[in-house]
């Protein structure tokens, strides 16, 4: 009888090895790579969330920059690293949708070698002006652009960031020509539509708050289906004629393509919580971010259907980083 007891003892104890695994995890500090400079969106997303993470999971939430190759060096790192959940990464649209079109040779493929967890949060992009423009308003500035051809420059945060391409969309769908002067991130861009320099730009809100609230710019519509609480007078291009001009920076968290299904669930139920804390999620939307907190598969369907829709405008137009 004890012979009998003891084996169906060990059974039981294998049968419930992998959940008693699954609910151990995490069981050490876990690294979040963040492909940025700190100070930035996706640095605050991952230190916000990561901070309440921290305290939800019992263990430390360690944000390491690893800013670079427009995102494509902590990609290339996350890719490579070991597929546990110990090592995750803030991944935006041009990690995940962007890159492989802009670049003919990349140094990790999205749909390979990572894994989505979860949309953390969505910065909507915004079309300003300078304090010098005598644009009215979105209708306004279009038809401006467009009796002048070529006569019109627009900056962004870089050529293949979302403000750029943003404001890519905005003239196949409003058939302008203008010329774009790409910065080295939204402060610099910002900062010469705000001395004239450059007349417009795509911003997002996080980006943008400060100078819209201090009236250093305009802002004239939002490329967002609905119009956005932080500025309910302003429209959406939408109501202007533009249905199909919506574009926002896309963050959310990925991990290796090999980590397994039970830890990527745990990773998201506890990440979506961490969102859904009312001190988080208001942190979140007083920095301008919309935040979301979604499942693997919703968050893969978008990805694939953002996929579909910015790499034909990508290759429609050229747009090239070789």
């Amino acid at each position: 009888m004890k012979h009998v007891l003891a084996v169906a003892l060990a059974a039981l104890s294998l049968v419930a090895t992998p959940s008693t695994a699954q609910q151990a995890f995490p069981t050490k500090p876990i690294r979040w790579l963040v492909p940025y400079a700190a100070g930035g969106g996706s640095d605050f997303l991952a230190r916000t969330i990561g901070q309440r993470l921290s305290t939800q999971v019992g263990q430390p939430v360690l944000v390491d920059n690893k800013p670079g190759g427009n995102t494509a060096l902590a990609a290339a790192e996350i890719a490579r690293a070991a597929a546990d959940g110990y090592t995750v990464l803030s991944a935006d649209n041009g990690t995940m949708v962007f890159n492989p079109a802009l670049y003919k040779s990349l140094s990790y493929s999205p749909a390979k070698d990572l894994a989505p967890v979860t949309l953390m949060g969505r910065f909507p992009m915004i079309l300003v002006v300078g304090p010098a423009s005598d644009a009215t308003g979105a209708r306004d500035f279009i038809a401006k652009a467009k009796a002048k051809p070529g006569g019109t420059n627009f900056a962004s945060a870089g050529a293949g960031s979302p403000h750029h391409l943003a404001m890519e969309l905005l003239k196949v769908e409003a058939g302008l020509f203008m010329v774009h002067v790409p910065y080295r991130g939204a402060a610099p861009a910002l900062a010469d539509v705000v001395g004239g320099q450059v007349p417009a730009m795509m911003v997002d809100l996080a980006a943008g708050a400060g100078f819209i609230k201090g009236g250093k710019v305009r802002p004239l519509a939002v490329a967002n289906p609905t119009r956005l609480p932080q500025l309910p007078d302003v429209p959406t291009f939408a109501e202007l004629g533009f249905k199909n001009v919506e574009a926002a920076a896309l963050v959310g968290m990925v991990v290796p393509a090999a980590t397994p299904p039970e830890v990527i669930d745990t990773l998201n139920k506890q990440v979506v919580a961490a969102i859904r804390d009312p001190a988080v999620h208001q942190r979140m939307v007083d920095f301008g971010v919309e935040p979301v907190g979604n499942t693997p598969a919703q968050f893969a369907a978008l990805l694939q259907s953002e996929t579909a829709r910015w790499q034909k405008l990508i290759r429609d137009l050229k747009i090239t980083l070789d």
